[in-house]
């Protein structure tokens, strides 16, 4: 697998070899670029951008459209040697770096697949019904009154994560938006922005509208630091230096929860499926995974119906249609979570309510891999070390609190689902800044909606708007 250079293949000296997860058999060897190539490249970065203006919104659109049928359907090339790859060469080597089953594989495929298909949607929920025709002419109407739109940066530059491929759907956009994207792949998974670059490619977009670039965390630093808007993938310690950067979008943690009001409390039972499909679908890798239950009461109860309901999961393999847990490529992250998990139990005032319906212990091995099985952990306040936590596996908390103190613990959450009819606590619910997207109801919290961004606004990102007047 090559770099991409202002759309062009580039095979460097240094590459990085890709293994199976379970086997350590190498599947591909990556090209490497370091921080000056980058540099080089972004220097000439306003013709990729001019390569794009070429376009009409409304044909990029279209060539989005076409992406979506050639991700999902096509036979694409694998570099520039002559190798292809086909939509089932894209799911069995993605899950043997990246540990998802099959079955996950296709389930993000098909949202990526929506996202691309669905663009237009999807764009008319991002710019609140702006005649796109504005952003090609630089200027029109909006409800009446002039409008005017200039682009904040020439590229959006991105460090992706290994965790999910629909991550992919958040830079979709930047395309029919006429902003060219400078890609560092996570490590694990190059995977899916090189099979979305040569799909937009064969769709009819312009090759030098993209740069795909593995690289270290120098050159890493350099897109972040070069490109004019930026989103970056990881934990607190990697995203925290960016936090006060207006030009690096930061998707870190999502601490998504799932609140229930005490006005529904006593039919908790009946929410137990959606919780636990919250927690766990995804293999819990997904910054909209719940990773906290809040309740008002019955926290033993529900902890217990949701051990009851996860604890049990095993592995299974890779091909089977029900698995339900992934694979760790990075074993050390596997026991680094383990480890944490142990080390917080020491800690009084929280249990392991997946434990007594658990056959053996979290952490397993099977047919050469490494799994963590379902953990849910009841506590007693949101002070416990185990409570505000979010790991790459199903893992969440269940802690009791009142109901009018909810809003003053939980935290900053990527997605709240409320399941509550109180007209004052839904009012609360709207009014605060903690929360990003808000489901009011049984809602999964894993449930995007095409028409509204579940994290960050990329028409805002990338577009600012001017007063404008014409004589």
């Amino acid at each position: 697998m090559p770099a991409i250079r202002r759309g062009k293949a580039y095979e460097s000296l240094d590459k990085n070899q890709l293994v199976d997860h379970r086997t350590g058999e190498s599947l591909v060897s990556i090209s490497q670029v370091n921080a000056g190539i980058i540099r080089k490249d972004l220097a000439r970065i306003s013709e990729s951008r001019a390569a794009l203006k070429k376009f009409t919104v409304e044909q990029l659109i279209e060539i989005s459209i076409k992406a979506g049928d050639f991700f999902m359907n096509g036979v694409l090339p694998l570099g520039d040697k002559g190798h292809t790859q086909s939509p089932q060469d894209y799911i069995e080597n993605l899950s043997k770096t990246s540990g998802l089953p099959h079955v996950m594989v296709r389930r993000n495929m098909v949202k990526i697949h929506q996202a691309l298909t669905c663009m237009r949607t999807v764009l008319n929920g991002l710019t609140r019904g702006l005649d796109l025709s504005v952003i090609d002419r630089g200027y029109g109407e909006q409800s009446g009154s002039p409008v005017s739109y200039f682009p904040t940066t020439q590229a959006l530059g991105l460090v992706m994560p290994s965790n999910s491929p629909a991550v992919n759907s958040l830079w979709l956009p930047a395309i029919p938006l006429k902003i060219p994207v400078i890609i560092k792949p996570g490590r694990e998974e190059p995977w899916t922005p090189f099979r979305l670059i040569q799909a937009f490619i064969a769709a009819g977009c312009p090759s030098e509208a993209f740069g795909f670039y593995p690289t270290d965390h120098e050159g890493s630093a350099e897109i972040l630091k070069s490109c004019g808007r930026a989103l970056i993938f990881g934990d607190r310690n990697t995203t925290a230096q960016y936090a006060a950067n207006p030009a690096v979008q930061v998707h870190g943690p999502g601490f998504s929860k799932v609140l229930i009001g005490a006005d529904m409390i006593e039919q908790w039972p009946d929410f137990i499926d959606l919780i636990a499909g919250s927690i766990a679908d995804n293999g819990g890798r997904s910054c909209i995974n719940a990773s906290a239950v809040v309740v008002p009461k019955y926290g033993r109860e529900i902890a217990e119906a949701l051990g009851r309901k996860l604890g049990s999961i095993t592995p299974l393999a890779a091909t089977d249609e029900n698995a339900r847990l992934s694979g760790f490529a990075n074993v050390k992250m596997a026991d680094f979570i383990n480890n944490a998990i142990e080390e917080g139990l020491k800690t009084p005032g929280a249990e392991d309510a997946t434990a007594p319906f658990r056959d053996g212990p979290r952490r397993v091995e099977f047919e050469g891999g490494v799994y963590l099985r379902p953990t849910i952990i009841r506590c007693d306040s949101f002070q416990h070390p185990l409570a505000n936590r979010e790991y790459l596996c199903p893992y969440a908390s269940v802690v009791e609190v009142p109901q009018s103190e909810m809003l003053k613990q939980i935290g900053p959450s990527l997605v709240v689902t409320a399941i509550t009819k109180d007209t004052r606590f839904t009012e609360e619910l709207l009014e605060s800044s903690l929360i990003e997207r808000l489901n009011l109801g049984p809602i999964s919290t894993m449930k995007i909606s095409w028409d509204q961004p579940h994290e960050g606004n990329m028409f805002e990102f990338l577009y600012k708007r001017r007063s404008i007047d014409r004589g």
